[in-house]
């Protein structure tokens, strides 16, 4: 281009006006251009007036004027389409805003080389030689007025654009649209410039653009932006959501602003990726700053103190608060406080503030409930749930799975259960974290139709997808003795975590599934999962149950090898377990020893042990050394010790513990209790005692418990008693045919043999039958079973004859079968005769 000579008198208003164009215009569609503007793209900055003060510092980029003619030239030939009129038509337009610039109808201040105006604007259809404004508008971006009065309007037009092009995440675009607010600011535009750079800012930080974050950083510090109040927080904020703590800290200490805005970011980051003692540092260094914190910055300082478990600090955290607010109460805060205190475990601190609030919210009420459930003290938390409720509060879906939770937590699983239906009917649904505290309920009382409402729920829900959910729908159908649907939900999921192994083998140990056991466990280490604690958990009861304390050991040396599992007590208590029910107390006893932490499931599971061998005094003191730990007994605890004191004989000293259940260690009686102490007197012959306890107890007595006192009467001879317990067990009609076999024994032995063909009849209308006998035979190999009178072994022969041997060594060591006494075998085959 060449430059001629300026005429015209209309051309001194426009000296000190600055215009830029950028146009883009990206061909796309029509095959007529194709090939020949694949792009054209248009950067015009020109300045009128006084040509030797041009600074075109970018985007300058002139058209070849040749080419333009040429498309424009080639395009009247071949125009065939709506589509090619409707480019050819833009085309026009975008030249037109060409000249319209360029050319003044005055003069034109250009001339293009080798062609003049008149011969470019033949190729422009008439249609497209329209106001270049209006084109300039139609493509969406910025028009620049030839006025200077309007220069203000064209900056904030700018702005505003750039702001939409930030919110809407065009990065780029906005970026081009900052350069052109640069272009034409003046001084007196500085704060379009900083709030410029503001939503820039936030758009990189919500787009996560770490490298043009920090060019606008490095921008503002040559314009001297640096410690701005707006833009301090924005870069705050930028380089937090990056986890680039150093930077933002450096940021916040070298602005040297009063306001506490840029340290409450500072600080709410520190805490939010858990760096609570930089936390801390930082909210010191702020007061000693000279910044005064607000409102904004005590709960995040709160909560920062309570995670370190600062008392010290957090007390004086307090007293600051109490120093600078005066009369002014704020519930954020004070919400802090509660939390913070209960992190402490100060919960007098926390109740009483809790109690002096004029106000509270949903997060006041979950905050002291939460503090108390985390304490285990589950009797406040349910009372001030009621309280809640009585206030009308709202109540959100954390406090429901709390208190849900705690009532799995407390055993009462029902209640539980209720809890989830009072949620639906509030119009709450049902989270991932309900329903699995729903499942867990249904699986210890054994609610699989429950269980199967709540399953059809999450599928609904689309949340049977969550692995948590699906482990827990396993354990309860496998619980509720439906290993069929466990099965095909854990052969549906395709990649199986430890937890869902886990999940399967707790199903098939509680079903005594000996063998599904063994074999699940091997085919899980095939597939490469390592087993962990609660694996490991979950077999050994396993093991004490089927006798296989040579597998039991084999997982003692694993544990003991792995490094990581000695601060596993559930583990440990296992191993307790499965010595303590294996007969191998002295063993079980060993492993309790080497143990630097006792809860107490550990002495629960020796106290068994000891029990079960006799040995009641060794629990009782056992017992004792726990209390003196104060470790408090539960209602699992009191079976067992009751249980050894029945083995025992040790009927004082189990009848004081049963008094001191409710008044000493506050745990209600069960019906396993009042079982155990029929047990205990009926073994010491007390039977009038043990008839007392069933008519008296608030429970219905089971099956189990009239057993018992049908046997206890057998052992000493107590017809009268004994007759009356028959009969209660019969009109029960019990499933078990061993409970006809001791009704049986206790006819024979007193030698009334219609109540034996009574006996037969009530068989045989019920279809009971009598399962032999079986037992479990470790054969080095493997386990093999063996079946009372079962020839079908190849070594049957010898097996029978060892037998024999080993009765032989029981006869001469004393243990001989008492006279008045008959197997069961022997029973049923006199019921038989009977009947003949």
């Amino acid at each position: 281009m060449q430059k001629e000579g300026s005429k015209g008198k209309g051309n001194g208003k426009r000296r000190n006006l600055e215009f830029i164009v950028i146009v883009t215009w990206m061909g796309t569609g029509s095959s007529l251009l194709a090939g020949k503007r694949s792009n054209l793209l248009c950067f015009v900055f020109l300045r009128f007036g006084r040509f030797a003060e041009f600074r075109i510092e970018r985007f300058v980029f002139m058209m070849d004027a040749s080419r333009f003619f040429f498309l424009m030239e080639e395009s009247r030939e071949v125009l065939n389409s709506k589509e090619d009129c409707g480019r050819l038509l833009e085309l026009g337009n975008l030249f037109n805003l060409f000249l319209d610039l360029c050319m003044p109808s005055s003069s034109p201040r250009f001339v293009l080389r080798g062609l003049s105006v008149s011969q470019i604007k033949k190729c422009i259809p008439k249609q497209g030689k329209q106001s270049a404004i209006a084109v300039a508008v139609q493509s969406n971006y910025p028009v620049v007025e030839t006025d200077a009065s309007n220069n203000v309007s064209m900056i904030d037009n700018l702005f505003n654009s750039l702001k939409d092009l930030a919110r809407k995440g065009h990065l780029l675009k906005a970026f081009e649209t900052f350069s052109l607010i640069k272009l034409h600011a003046s001084s007196a535009n500085r704060d379009v410039i900083l709030h410029s750079i503001s939503s820039l800012l936030y758009s990189c930080t919500n787009l996560k653009s770490l490298p043009q974050g920090k060019q606008l950083h490095a921008h503002t510090i040559s314009l001297g932006f640096e410690s701005h109040l707006v833009l301090v927080p924005k870069l705050v904020t930028f380089y937090s959501s990056f986890s680039l703590l150093a930077d933002a800290h450096i940021i916040t200490v070298n602005s040297d602003i009063v306001n506490p805005l840029p340290w409450n970011l500072l600080i709410s980051s520190y805490v939010n990726n858990g760096l609570h003692g930089e936390a801390l540092s930082a909210y010191r260094e702020m007061v000693h700053k000279g910044v005064r914190p607000d409102n904004f910055t005590y709960p995040s300082v709160l909560k920062a103190c309570g995670e370190k478990l600062d008392l010290d600090f957090g007390r004086e955290v307090h007293e600051s608060i109490n120093a600078a607010s005066g009369h002014r109460w704020n519930l954020y805060v004070h919400n802090s406080l509660v939390s913070m205190y209960g992190k402490f475990g100060e919960l007098d601190a926390a109740r009483r503030l809790f109690n002096q609030m004029p106000e509270r919210d949903a997060v006041s009420w979950n905050g002291i409930i939460t503090n108390y459930a985390s304490r285990g003290m589950w009797k406040e938390a349910f009372e001030l749930f009621e309280e809640m409720r009585l206030a009308s509060a709202e109540v959100n879906i954390i406090t429901w799975n709390t208190i849900a939770g705690g009532c799995v937590q407390t055993r009462n699983f029902k209640g539980a259960l209720e809890l989830l239906s009072q949620m639906r009917r509030c119009g709450i649904d049902l989270d991932p974290v309900a329903m699995i505290i729903g499942l867990g309920a249904c699986s210890h009382i054994g609610a699989i139709k429950l269980g199967t409402v709540i399953h059809a729920s999450a599928i609904r829900s689309c949340f049977d997808g969550f692995n948590n959910v699906r482990n827990a729908l396993i354990t309860m159908y496998s619980r509720c003795k439906d290993l069929r649907h466990a099965d095909i939900l854990f052969k549906s999921i395709k990649t199986k975590s430890l937890t869902t192994w886990n999940s399967m083998l707790s199903g098939y140990t509680h079903m005594d599934r000996s063998e599904e056991a063994s074999f699940l466990f091997r085919e899980m280490l095939f597939s490469g999962i390592e087993p962990n604690y609660v694996t490991i958990a979950s077999i050994l009861p396993h093991c004490a149950r089927v006798a296989n304390l040579q597998q039991g050991k084999e997982f003692h040396c694993y544990i003991m090898r792995r490094e990581g599992f000695e601060d596993y007590l559930l583990l440990w208590n296992s191993l307790v377990e499965m010595y303590a029910r294996s007969g191998k107390v002295l063993s079980a006893k060993r492993v309790f020893d080497s143990l630097r932490r006792r809860d107490k499931v550990t002495y629960t599971s020796l106290i068994a042990g000891y029990g079960i061998q006799g040995e009641g005094k060794t629990a009782l003191k056992l017992f004792d050394e726990m209390i003196k730990h104060r470790i408090k007994p539960d209602q699992v605890t009191m079976v067992a010790v009751l249980s050894a004191c029945s083995h025992s004989g040790l009927v004082t000293e189990g009848n004081v513990l049963f008094e001191k259940m409710s008044t000493l260690y506050g745990i209600v009686p069960a019906v396993e209790h009042f079982s155990c102490m029929v047990d205990l007197f009926g073994r010491a012959g007390l039977l009038n005692k043990a008839k007392k306890v069933i008519t008296s107890m608030p429970y219905r007595p089971t099956t189990a418990m009239w057993a018992t006192l049908v046997g206890a009467c057998r052992i000493h001879g107590n017809t009268e008693i004994g007759e009356w317990a028959a009969e209660k067990l019969l009109e029960m009609k019990p499933e078990n045919p061993g409970y006809y076999v001791l009704i049986a024994n206790m006819h024979a032995a007193a030698g009334r043999w219609s109540k034996l063909a009574e006996v037969r009849t009530y068989m045989r209308d019920l279809g009971v039958r009598k399962a032999p006998g079986c037992t479990w035979v470790d054969v080095g190999s493997g386990f093999s079973p063996f079946v009372v009178g079962d020839t079908s072994k190849h070594n049957s022969n010898d097996l029978y004859e060892l037998l024999e041997g080993l009765t032989d060594l029981m006869k001469d060591a004393g243990y001989v079968a008492g006279e008045n006494f008959s197997s069961e075998d022997e029973v049923l085959e006199e019921i038989e005769c009977c009947n003949m």
